[in-house]
C-alpha cells in the first residue's frame, strides 16, 4: 500500500497504471493517457502536494467543496468514530439511526425559511434528480399530473446524470448520451457582461426575468412544475446575475404559482457569505440541493431542502415516495457532515467570509488585475470568482475558436502552483474558506503571474 507522501510514489509507475485502468470523468482519455495523469499525494490546509514534491494551492477547493480545507482532524474523527460505531446501514424498511436524524435537525437549523424537512442523496447530480422526481410528483399528488415540464438556464450545470444532464444547459453535455430527459426548457443565461448588449444590468435582470415569464406563457402556466436555477452559476463560469434578477425572477414564479427550487450544490455552506446563496442573492425557494461544501468534500453526500408546502403534500398523501439510494443518509458520512457544520459554526466561518475574509479576496483580485489586459471582467461575491478573458479589455472582443484562451491559461496555472479553473474564456476561483489573507495575497500573485504568462503566449 502506498504511503501517504510523495517519495513514496513512482510517478510514472502510477501513470501507468491509472492509463490502463481507470476512466477518467470528463476527460478526453487517450490524449490524457499518452501525457499522464497529476499525482497528487496528500494535503493541507489550501495546498496539495504532487508526486514530483510540487507545492499547489489549491484556489478551486478540489471541485468547489473543501470548504474547511484538508487535514481537518475534527472532521477525520468523526468519521473514524462513526466506522467504529456503525459503518452501514439504509434507511429504507422505516428504519433511522441517530447520524441521519441529528444531520436533518442539524441542516435545518441553518437552512432559511422553512425548508425545514430534509432527502438524502450522495451527489449534487442525485440531489438534483430528486427534485425533478419530487416537483413532478408533488403536483401529481395535487391532482395535476399534467404540470410537469421544468425550466431551467443555458449554460447552467446540474451535474452529469441524465436528469442532471437534461436539467442543464450545457450543449457539449446534450450532444452526448441521449435522449434526454423530456418536458424541460429552459431560457437565456443572466449573463449581463457577455450578453447584455447596450443593456444597464437592471435593465437586463428584467429581460431574463421576462423570458420567464414569455417561457412559461409559451408553454402554458399550468403545464409548468418549476423553475430550478444556481444562485449564481458555477461551473457556467461564475455568472453572477444582476441586483434584480432574482426578485425579479421570484415574482414570476409567484404569479403564476411556479415552484421555485435553488440548485445550492456550489453556492451553499457559506461560499458566497451566506449559508445558502440564495440568502445572499435575496431569494426564497420552495426547494433546494445541496452537497459538496455539506461535508467539506470529506465523504460524498447531498440533500435535498423540501419547504412545508411540499413536505405538507407528501406527509398527507396515503402513498409511498418511490425514490431514493442504497447510500440516502450513511452514517458515516451523515457523522462528518455534523461535524462539519459544527465546526463552521465554532469558527464563525460564515461570518468570515461575509465580513473579512470574502471581501479582502474580491477587492485584492482587482487591484491584482486591474491594468491586466487579459482580465476583462471580473464578478463574484464572497469566496467564488469569475475572470472573463478578452483580447479587447475597451471593445469587450472575445478570443476567437482558435485560440482556447482559457486551457493556454489552465496550464500556465498548473505548471506554476495553482490550481485556477478554465470555464471556455473564463477562468474561475473557488478557494477553501478557510484561506488565510497571506494566502489570497500568494493566490492573486500566482493568478497575476499566470495571466501574464498567458498574454505572452498569445502575443
Amino acid at each position: 500500500m502506498l504511503e501517504n507522501n510523495s517519495t513514496s510514489v513512482n510517478t510514472a509507475d502510477l501513470q501507468t497504471i491509472d492509463a490502463a485502468h481507470h476512466m477518467h470523468p470528463f476527460t478526453n482519455t487517450g490524449a490524457l493517457n499518452k501525457k499522464g495523469a497529476r499525482v497528487i499525494t496528500h494535503a493541507e490546509g489550501v495546498y496539495l502536494w504532487d508526486s514530483e514534491g510540487n507545492k499547489i494551492l489549491d484556489g478551486m477547493a478540489g471541485l468547489w467543496c473543501v470548504n474547511m480545507g484538508y487535514g481537518r482532524s475534527e472532521l477525520i474523527e468523526a468519521a473514524n468514530s462513526q466506522m467504529k460505531q456503525l459503518a452501514y446501514y439504509n434507511t429504507f424498511f422505516q428504519t433511522t439511526h441517530a447520524p441521519v436524524a441529528e444531520l436533518a435537525k442539524e441542516i435545518a437549523s441553518v437552512t432559511p425559511g422553512d425548508l425545514n424537512h430534509i432527502f438524502f442523496a450522495n451527489s449534487g447530480s442525485e440531489a438534483i434528480d430528486t427534485i425533478i422526481r419530487m416537483v413532478r410528483q408533488y403536483w401529481s399528488i395535487k391532482g395535476k399530473p399534467y404540470r410537469n415540464i421544468i425550466i431551467a438556464r443555458e449554460n447552467a450545470y446540474h451535474g452529469s446524470t441524465i436528469g442532471g444532464t437534461s436539467l442543464g444547459g450545457m450543449s457539449g453535455m446534450h450532444k452526448q448520451g441521449g435522449p434526454l430527459v423530456p418536458n424541460i426548457e429552459r431560457i437565456r443565461q443572466p449573463y449581463w457582461y457577455g450578453e447584455a448588449g447596450d443593456m444597464t444590468e437592471e435593465e437586463f435582470g428584467i429581460a431574463c426575468a421576462k423570458a420567464l415569464e414569455d417561457k412559461i406563457l409559451e408553454v402554458g402556466p399550468d403545464n409548468v412544475a418549476a423553475f430550478v436555477g444556481e444562485p449564481i452559476q458555477g461551473a457556467g463560469g461564475v455568472i453572477v446575475p444582476p441586483a434584480n434578477y432574482w426578485t425579479e425572477i421570484q415574482k414570476v414564479c409567484d404569479k403564476y404559482d411556479i415552484l421555485l427550487a435553488a440548485d445550492e450544490v456550489i453556492c451553499g455552506f457559506g461560499r458566497t457569505g451566506s449559508w445558502f446563496g440564495c440568502e445572499t442573492l435575496g431569494f426564497k425557494p420552495d426547494i433546494m440541493s445541496m452537497a459538496k461544501g455539506l461535508s467539506s468534500g470529506y465523504l460524498p453526500i447531498a440533500a435535498v431542502a423540501v419547504g412545508d408546502r411540499i413536505a405538507n403534500a407528501f406527509i398527507e398523501h396515503d402513498d409511498d415516495f418511490n425514490h431514493g439510494f442504497t447510500y440516502s443518509g450513511h452514517p458515516v458520512a451523515a457523522a462528518v457532515a455534523i461535524a462539519n457544520i459544527q465546526l463552521m459554526k465554532k469558527e464563525n466561518i460564515v461570518e468570515y467570509v461575509a465580513n473579512d475574509i470574502g471581501p479582502y479576496f474580491q477587492r485584492k483580485l482587482r487591484e491584482t488585475l486591474a491594468d491586466q489586459p487579459l482580465a476583462g471582467h471580473i464578478e463574484g461575491t464572497g469566496l467564488v470568482a469569475g475572470i472573463a478573458l478578452v483580447k479587447d479589455r475597451e471593445t469587450k472582443e472575445f478570443f476567437g475558436d482558435d485560440i482556447n484562451i482559457g486551457l493556454i491559461c489552465r496550464d500556465h496555472c498548473f505548471n506554476n502552483g495553482l490550481i485556477m479553473r478554465a470555464v471556455g474564456s473564463r477562468m474561475v476561483l473557488s478557494p477553501p474558506l478557510v484561506i488565510s489573507h497571506a494566502e489570497v495575497d500568494e493566490l492573486c500573485e500566482k493568478v497575476r503571474l499566470c495571466f501574464d504568462l498567458t498574454l505572452k503566449s498569445v502575443s
